[in-house]
């Protein structure tokens, strides 16, 4: 007898274990997904833990019904943000019971947060046949709560070849997709890889129509790793059609491990539009080396300040300062009795340059002013400044190609009119 209770907790020994078994799988990128939450969670360009350790990565944890109960998002640089396409979350974990897919969100102190879609819980209900036919936001009273978009939940059915998305927020009224793009209810095509090939906008017989923008519908293509190359706009036709933004069509180009490097757009005639490269998080290098000109417009500005100040220059000032200057030295507080950082705007110093040197009893006669260049790296560029009053650390910025002063930082040269700390 005794033998045959050890042989059963053996047995229910070895099921916990099989149940607990957790599958660990690491991707670079998730399955871009900017259709709908009815889509399930995928990664795509499997890695190995040692690649994976040393570039961005997503980790997905499996159960041994091969469900997905968490993932980590050690992704960065160029992950999209969108509210359907990004996790926006460190953490997402997944529980399932009772024909339901709880998600829930934390940073990486393990602190309940908001995902992209700005809510703390996503719960999806599946039918006895297994079909996800609803998703309900909720906050952490586990009370419904409306999306970013204004949704509180989705509901799924099917029709025909397409899979039935409406949306409704808390007063149980009808949602457009989002905010910006204005379907009604939407029917949703899958290829057979399970991938979004089009996406319709209905009217209340199911039928395609056109939206407010003349699209009735826009469509994807994915290539053989998962990536989205191509996302067009049509009319209820199924032709080509201008949308809200004022292109037809989108082609995407990607590099060898699934990094978004490009961007063409184009009109119904196929010409292209624009395009645009897109930053990679394979390397990034440094910037070349300053130029001559970046050089000696930097010391232009630097000695800029001073001049307007001393000359009484305050159309230079103007010039030389950027208007979120953040102008700051050491003050004394008298009633704290306490030191403090004190400020002093881009107006007040124009001011300064109109009437502090009126006298011309601030500087000597031939005034001693001398600038270093520190450092410069592509548009920032750090400077110290000495002259017969102050030590001064410049921070310049280079915005739509003119250098300004956009942080100071000084003091006065003759420390002794400080106390002694």
């Amino acid at each position: 007898m005794k033998a045959f209770k050890l042989i059963i907790l053996l047995l229910i020994s070895t099921s916990t274990l099989a149940q607990s078994t957790i599958n660990t799988k690491y991707f670079r990128h998730l399955r871009y997904n900017h259709v709908s939450p009815f889509l399930n969670l995928a990664g795509t360009y499997p890695l190995d833990k040692l690649k994976a350790d040393a570039t961005s990565h997503y980790i997905f944890k499996y159960d041994n019904n091969e469900r997905i109960i968490e993932i980590i998002n050690n992704h960065y640089h160029t992950e999209k943000q969108h509210p359907l396409a990004s996790l926006g979350v460190y953490k997402v974990k997944i529980d399932y019971n009772n024909n339901k897919e709880t998600r829930t969100f934390f940073d990486k102190n393990g602190k309940r947060i908001v995902n992209d879609r700005n809510v703390l819980k996503e719960v999806y209900s599946f039918n006895i046949k297994g079909f996800k036919n609803k998703m309900q936001f909720f906050n952490l009273d586990d009370k419904p709560m409306e999306s970013n978009w204004g949704i509180a939940e989705y509901s799924w059915s099917k029709h025909k070849k397409l899979i039935i998305e409406k949306r409704y927020n808390l007063k149980k009224e009808t949602v457009s997709l989002s905010p910006y793009f204005k379907f009604g209810t939407t029917g949703i095509l899958l290829n057979k890889k399970g991938f979004p090939k089009a996406h319709y906008n209905l009217n209340d017989k199911l039928q395609v129509v056109v939206n407010d923008k003349g699209t009735a519908s826009y469509q994807d293509i994915y290539d053989v790793m998962g990536n989205h190359v191509t996302y067009s706009y049509h009319n209820e036709k199924g032709n080509l059609v201008t949308n809200q933004w004022g292109f037809a069509y989108g082609e995407k180009e990607y590099d060898s491990i699934g990094n978004q490097i490009g961007l063409v757009q184009f009109d119904t005639n196929k010409k292209r539009i624009r395009g645009r490269k897109v930053p990679t998080n394979i390397k990034i290098e440094l910037a070349s080396r300053a130029t001559k000109a970046d050089s000696t417009e930097i010391k232009r500005i630097s000695l800029g300040y001073l001049i307007a100040l001393q000359d009484l220059k305050p159309s230079l000032m103007k010039e030389v300062m950027n208007d979120s200057l953040n102008k700051i030295t050491i003050g004394w507080d008298r009633n704290s009795r306490k030191e403090f950082a004190r400020a002093i705007s881009k107006k007040r110093m124009i001011e300064n340059a109109t009437s502090w040197n009126k006298s011309n009893t601030k500087f000597p006669v031939k005034p001693n002013n001398q600038v270093k260049i520190l450092d410069i790296y592509n548009r920032i560029a750090n400077v110290r400044l000495v002259s017969d009053n102050w030590v001064e650390y410049l921070q310049l910025i280079k915005l739509d190609g003119k250098w300004s002063i956009i942080n100071l930082l000084w003091q006065h040269k003759d420390i002794g009119m400080y106390p002694k700390e």
